[in-house]
């Protein structure tokens, strides 16, 4: 079994659902009448392990075990060449825009997932994956601040770092709707979320 990533252009931010349906076309070789991009053959040439299945597609295959350290390499490149990258693994699309408002912000899943400047859909997406084998899901800011979550019997754990501060609150929310609100805000530097929960400092 092997680990497979795909890419290709679309000129606006796309769903997983759409990029599902891409993937299936390219599984049966069907790629469509997609025009050819020239970001595909960039990253064709710069990544040895990628292989084009149409001059506006191309898939990455790697070993499982290699998963995590090729996947942030392909994420990066793709989001240079201005390409979507679609893990259908864990069924999460990475768009190359629009990024957070903090540069270099990571992505981090309990699976191994790492991105950095992830796009605001792939947040909210990758925060209905948490299961027992991907249990925690983090924004973080390295030497300023972070938010993660993991899911509880009866909802979520919230937790927000200030680093800087040295201040570390926690708070339980019941609805996955709420971490990704709550997210969606830190990522675009607001701190709503502080004043909507309770929160116990730790």
């Amino acid at each position: 079994m092997s680990f497979e990533l795909a890419v290709w252009h679309e000129p606006t931010p796309i769903t997983r659902e759409d990029a599902e349906r891409v993937f299936r076309a390219l599984g049966g070789r069907e790629p469509g009448d997609a025009e050819p991009h020239p970001g595909v053959a960039a990253f064709v040439a710069r990544l040895p392990w990628a292989r084009p299945v149409s001059p506006a597609h191309a898939l990455v295959t790697v070993e499982p075990e290699r998963s995590d350290e090729v996947s942030g390499e392909v994420f990066a490149l793709a989001r240079e060449c201005g390409l979507v990258c679609y893990d259908p693994q864990r069924h999460l699309v990475h768009n190359p825009a629009p990024p957070g408002v903090h540069p270099g912000m990571q992505l981090r899943t309990g699976d191994g997932m790492i991105v950095v400047d992830p796009d605001p859909g792939l947040v909210a997406d990758a925060l209905t994956t948490m299961s027992p084998q991907n249990p925690f899901t983090a924004l973080v800011v390295f030497g300023e601040h972070f938010i993660q979550t993991s899911p509880e019997i009866s909802g979520y754990e919230l937790e927000y770092k200030d680093s800087v501060k040295d201040v570390m609150l926690r708070t339980h929310v019941s609805g996955v709707e709420a971490v990704q609100r709550a997210f969606a805000e830190y990522a675009a530097g607001g701190r709503a979320f502080l004043d909507r929960h309770r929160w116990l400092r730790v």
